[in-house]
């Protein structure tokens, strides 16, 4: 009951605002334009912030474990191919770039670290799971993103006004494809911020007090801006004519994932802080930052958007069902 009422209280907050959001953009008070420049703004300053500070103030030569990190790496990999696998069922559409990110994507770098301090005390694992899953969640999320863009077709562009690219989704490759792609990833905000803060790390520069919390300020405002501008561009009718893939995606991502490498890494011999962060990282709802960055890259955002909300919603009970597994077993 415990883990159940934390659950409830960390995820039903973000669905609520969600919720607030279509309130607003039902009263007239937040348009579709103000909700893309607060999602360019979540997407340019406040995730890379907030990854950059996260990872900026960890003391990595306490914590470093070589073979956990490269588990993670592999086990996000593992995810990414196959909710690719599992996309080509809808290659002909035009999310089955949005369908591969949110399937795979968790809100890992947030979440893991609330879990494992309510239940350890302390980030743990947490921070070790983040340099092993995250930056591969942002390098592959702008590749898919890229390759797999739909065609311009004024429809669907996102916040940034980007809309279109050298290859749809009929799959030709072309060297200014590769070039747009390897220019988007080396650009990309949220890979720079996760790179400056390991590097940052690695350094082991110290944080002035106020630039911290300068950084912690606006890594705050990543939650709520996000959340309220998903909710004011949420579609409803929309959102129903992708229902079948939505819950889809939901199902990898909170069960069909965490079920393929929960037992995997038990036999590699993680326990504890290490498995919990595991199942955060497979298990949890899919990231917000996955509907900021389709919208900002060419995408619509309507299926991102709406995994999001169902997975948000449900993860509450699938990450409590889970633990409840874990400890019944006395793996963590």
């Amino acid at each position: 009951m415990d883990n159940l009422i934390f659950s409830l209280n960390a995820m039903m907050p973000l669905f609520l605002l969600m919720v607030v959001g279509m309130v607003l953009r039902a009263a007239g008070v937040v348009n579709a334009a103000t909700a893309n420049g607060m999602n360019r703004f979540v997407f340019t300053v406040g995730i890379p912030v907030l990854l950059f500070h996260d990872l900026a103030t960890t003391d990595l030569s306490q914590k470093w474990d070589p073979a956990f990190i490269l588990f993670c790496f592999a086990a996000t990999l593992t995810g990414i191919v196959v909710s690719y696998l599992v996309s080509l069922a809808f290659r002909k559409t035009r999310y089955q770039g949005e369908f591969v990110q949110a399937a795979y994507r968790s809100s890992a770098s947030m979440l893991a670290i609330s879990v494992m301090q309510n239940i350890y005390g302390e980030p743990g694992a947490a921070t070790l799971m983040v340099i092993g899953a995250v930056p591969l969640y942002n390098v592959m999320a702008v590749v898919i993103l890229v390759l797999l863009q739909p065609v311009s077709d004024g429809e669907g562009s996102g916040a940034s006004g980007k809309a279109g690219s050298s290859m749809s989704n009929s799959g030709r490759l072309t060297r200014a494809t590769l070039v747009a792609t390897l220019r988007d990833v080396v650009t990309n905000p949220i890979i720079i911020g996760v790179l400056a803060g390991v590097l940052w790390a690695l350094v082991g520069l110290p944080m002035p007090p106020v630039l911290d919390k300068t950084l912690d300020s606006i890594s705050n405002t990543v939650t709520p801006v996000g959340f309220v501008a998903m909710g004011v561009l949420f579609d409803a009718r929309k959102a129903l004519a992708v229902r079948g893939p939505a819950v889809l995606a939901t199902s990898l991502k909170l069960v069909l994932l965490a079920a393929l490498t929960l037992p995997i890494a038990v036999l590699v011999g993680f326990r504890g802080q290490e498995l919990v962060a595991v199942l955060v990282m497979m298990g949890s709802a899919t990231t917000l930052s996955s509907f900021v960055m389709a919208r900002n890259m060419g995408h619509e955002g309507t299926l991102t958007s709406s995994v999001v909300m169902l997975s948000t919603l449900l993860s509450a009970f699938t990450l409590t069902g889970w633990l409840w597994v874990l400890r019944t077993l006395a793996l963590i």
